[in-house]
């Protein structure tokens, strides 16, 4: 089973606005950089249930994305079961695929795709990349879409969900491929009380049967009720890692 493992890692963004306000870059211009993470070490073992914490702009957002290979450190190396992520070109892509479930703050539905046809689109790149059959993807969608008190709306278009039920629908399509790891970006945003635990009583349910969480939020009451670890970000740097930690907490 995948462990995750960030050694020294940085991820340093250029910013450009300042250029494209005045036309281009004059002398006496700061060259702009955001650290949005600096030299960070870190280790999830599989089956962990870790909240990311921290104020916004923190790099809440740029840890998920390094943990799960949708960027590259400028610095430093990132480990998926032992192996750099590095490694993961074109031809064993399909590994990473299968790992990682993924649900970010930003709306990914395709607009003009029905419900079923997002949740289709995953599991078919997912099949296609493991070179197999078809694994009855039909079943896999009326499953997935159960699991998230989402049952009937296959033929539903995005446009026609509320935004709570978006994000079940976003769940349901991180959860099609039975990934070893679900990596969520602020899932609870704009979610009222009884969604958010609605939610987090299945991510309960699958991180019990082995499934890794790693979960960015602003929650504060839920960290503190679930009570595990808690991984508190300040500038792009780790500022506390606290088993059975609560929101805040600074060790």
């Amino acid at each position: 089973m995948p462990d995750i493992i960030l050694e020294g890692v940085s991820k340093i963004y250029k910013d450009r606005h300042r250029g494209r306000w005045r036309g281009r870059l004059k002398a006496g211009d700061l060259d702009l950089t955001v650290r949005a993470a600096e030299d960070l070490d870190l280790t999830i073992r599989q089956g962990e249930f870790v909240f990311v914490v921290g104020s916004s702009g923190a790099g809440k957002s740029t840890l998920l994305r390094l943990i799960s290979g949708g960027v590259k450190p400028d610095k430093g190396k990132v480990y998926l079961d032992g192996y750099s992520m590095d490694t993961f070109h074109s031809w064993n892509r399909s590994y990473r695929i299968n790992v990682f479930g993924q649900v970010w703050q930003e709306p990914t539905l395709v607009r003009k795709k029905t419900v079923e046809e997002n949740l289709r689109l995953v599991a078919n790149i997912h099949d296609w990349m493991q070179r197999g059959p078809h694994k009855a993807v039909k079943e896999r969608v009326n499953k997935v879409l159960g699991l998230v008190g989402m049952s009937g709306s296959n033929d539903l278009f995005p446009v026609e969900l509320s935004g709570g039920e978006v994000r079940r629908v976003e769940l349901a399509r991180a959860l099609i491929n039975s990934p070893s790891i679900l990596v969520l970006d602020e899932i609870t945003n704009n979610l009222d009380d009884d969604n958010i635990w609605d939610i987090l009583q299945l991510l309960i349910e699958l991180n019990e049967k082995g499934t890794t969480i790693i979960m960015a939020t602003h929650a504060s009451q839920y960290v503190n009720i679930m009570c595990r670890r808690v991984i508190t970000l300040v500038n792009g740097r780790i500022r506390s890692d606290v088993q059975r930690g609560k929101y805040g907490d600074m060790v």
